[in-house]
């Protein structure tokens, strides 16, 4: 795993305390696209992305997993296509076998049994049982940036993606966006095992004081209250 994930060890992170950390730190919050889901039920992944924009062939792939290093993810582009399996179980299959992390795909895969077989992390939109039939022009950057969804990244992010989806964080704020997100979960946790002890989450919140508030001044938002009581950002 690159360097700027190493604090990530011993965190049990997910999709949701990475947002919530952007959000608290006041970053964009850089989604992938929609739907995107584990092929493996409870897979997680989190990596440098290596990008790959596709074009009908898997050369392009090939190439991006020989300029990897070991823990990156393959984040490949196909503008979400459905209609093509832009991946199947040999390509997965070089990209983990080479020390790839998994592969997140803004498209869709196919060979789902063997890739499941082969405990492979892939998430992707859904599967095609067809491959690519045409060729398409190149990206002159096909290797440099993939976009996934609303959100265009580089070798310069990391990617995180478990069965809530897929955040990308730029590396250079990765060490302060998982300690952020350590922080939440430690606090959503308590809160957990607070609810689970019988404390309701309209006391734990002090539901009644903001409402309090926001009778004195409508202009008093349920953020700021907990932000204001060191709670959770967001509930």
């Amino acid at each position: 795993m690159t360097a700027p994930l190493a604090s990530l060890d011993g965190f049990d992170w997910t999709t949701p305390f990475i947002a919530d950390a952007c959000v608290l730190l006041q970053l964009p919050v850089r989604l992938g696209r929609p739907g995107l889901r584990p092929l493996i039920p409870g897979s997680r992944v989190a990596g440098r992305v290596a990008p790959a924009v596709h074009a009908g062939s898997t050369d392009v792939f090939l190439e991006a997993i020989a300029l990897a290093a070991r823990g990156d993810v393959l984040v490949i582009d196909n503008n979400g296509r459905l209609d093509e399996g832009c991946i199947g179980d040999l390509v997965a299959g070089e990209a983990f076998f080479s020390g790839l992390a998994g592969l997140v795909v803004d498209g869709a895969h196919r060979d789902s049994a063997a890739i499941r077989a082969m405990g492979i992390p892939v998430w992707s939109r859904g599967t095609s049982p067809s491959g690519p039939l045409e060729l398409r022009r190149r990206h002159a950057t096909a290797l440099e940036a993939a976009t996934c969804g609303p959100t265009t990244v580089t070798r310069e992010d990391a990617v995180f993606a478990d069965e809530d989806g897929v955040v990308f964080v730029a590396l250079a704020e990765c060490e302060r966006v998982i300690a952020a997100a350590r922080d939440i979960a430690a606090r959503e946790q308590a809160q957990a095992a607070r609810l689970l002890a019988g404390e309701p989450l309209r006391d734990q919140l002090r539901l009644a004081d903001y409402l309090q508030k926001r009778d004195a001044d409508p202009e008093v938002t349920f953020r700021a209250h907990l932000k204001s009581m060191g709670g959770a950002i967001e509930i």
